[in-house]
């Protein structure tokens, strides 16, 4: 069955949310969720990174595939990745240096953040064409967002309550992952 461009972008922000239904990038996931400032540059951020990730995996898994290389697709994309991440870094630390400080080492680990990783190696096993590889880490990087304004957005609002101090920190950041992680298991029907 051949998917749309539509139906992958829906799948990929909803259906199987990185973060929520695939649990893939947790860490920048609980460690730059605590505010809404900082969380949305942070998705859209790593958005850009699985973008500039997609393509160059999708050019150079043409190339290593047209020299029976296909063995050094994981270590490409990893020299990919981490060189998108330097460019981001760059041109966050010029134009924005207070939120560069903000997100202090969360934004050096996008490089390890195994979500965008995932965009690279799923698109290449599922033999995504061009747009479907396009749509596919927008729509992974779009819900990789959405998953960080949720929390962070529930976070905040929490901060104004009386929570029990037994559930207050990792517990209850824990407990709202897991609940919002049901919620978009509900999607699953979506995404087939």
């Amino acid at each position: 069955m051949h998917e749309t461009a539509f139906q992958i972008f829906v799948n990929a922000l909803l259906a199987n949310n990185f973060v929520l239904a695939m649990f893939l990038g947790l860490c920048p996931f609980l460690g730059v969720s605590g505010k809404l400032d900082t969380a949305f540059p942070m998705g859209v951020a790593t958005t850009f990174v699985m973008l500039v990730a997609s393509l160059c995996a999708y050019g150079l898994n043409l190339l290593l595939s047209a020299f029976g290389l296909e063995y050094l697709r994981l270590i490409s994309y990893i020299v990919i990745i981490a060189s998108s991440v330097q460019l981001v870094e760059m041109v966050m630390k010029k134009y924005s240096p207070a939120l560069f400080r903000a997100l202090g080492i969360y934004l050096p680990l996008i490089t390890t953040n195994c979500a965008v990783l995932g965009v690279a190696l799923f698109q290449t096993a599922r033999e995504y064409d061009f747009i479907q590889s396009m749509t596919f880490s927008f729509g992974g990087g779009a819900g990789f967002t959405l998953a960080l304004v949720l929390m962070a957005s529930v976070r905040e609002r929490l901060q104004l309550s009386d929570v029990p101090s037994l559930a207050q920190g990792t517990a209850l950041s824990l407990m709202l992952a897991g609940i919002l992680s049901l919620s978009f298991m509900g999607f699953a029907g979506l995404g087939g």
